[in-house]
C-alpha cells in the first residue's frame, strides 16, 4: 500500500508542478505577447480546462501522501502533501477573486484594469508553481535518500 501511495503522490505532484510551471513560464507570457484583449479572451477557456485538472491533481497528491504517511512513511510525506494541497485553499481564497474579475462578462478586455488583473494573476499563480515544485523536490528527496 505504502509504495503505491508514494508513487501516486509523486506522480500527481509532478503533473501538477509541470502544468503550473508551464502556465507560469510559457502559456501566460505567450498569451500576454498577443495583447491584453486576446490574453483576456484566451484566459477563460484555459482557466476552465486547467482548473479541473489542477484541482484534481492537488487533491490526489494530498490524499495519497496522507495515505503513505498512514501506511508508515515518514511525517515528511505528509508535509509534502500539505504543501501541494495548500494550493487549493490558496486558489479559492487568494486567486479566485482575481479569476472572477477576469471571467466577468462586463470586463473591458482592452482596459488597463484587465492588464493589471492579468499581471496580478501571473504573480499569484507563481506561488502555486513554487509550492508544487517544493513539494515535488521534497517527495523526490524522500524517495531517493530517506529510508523510513
Amino acid at each position: 500500500m505504502r509504495p503505491i501511495a508514494e508513487f501516486v503522490a509523486v506522480l500527481a505532484c509532478a503533473l501538477f508542478a509541470g502544468a503550473a510551471v508551464y502556465l507560469s513560464l510559457v502559456e501566460h507570457p505567450a498569451r500576454m505577447e498577443c495583447g491584453v484583449e486576446i490574453a483576456a479572451a484566451e484566459f477563460s477557456p484555459s482557466y476552465r480546462r486547467a482548473s479541473v485538472m489542477q484541482a484534481t491533481l492537488a487533491a490526489v497528491g494530498l490524499l495519497s501522501s496522507f495515505a503513505a504517511w498512514l501506511a508508515g512513511a515518514t511525517f515528511w510525506w505528509l508535509v509534502g502533501g500539505v504543501a501541494l494541497g495548500a494550493v487549493i485553499p490558496f486558489t479559492l481564497i487568494v486567486i479566485l477573486p482575481t479569476n472572477k474579475q477576469l471571467l466577468s462578462p462586463t470586463l473591458d478586455r482592452r482596459s488597463a484594469q484587465t492588464e493589471r488583473l492579468l499581471a496580478r494573476w501571473a504573480a499569484l499563480h507563481a506561488v502555486r508553481s513554487v509550492l508544487s515544485v517544493l513539494a515535488l523536490l521534497l517527495f523526490l528527496y524522500l524517495l531517493i535518500w530517506v529510508k523510513s
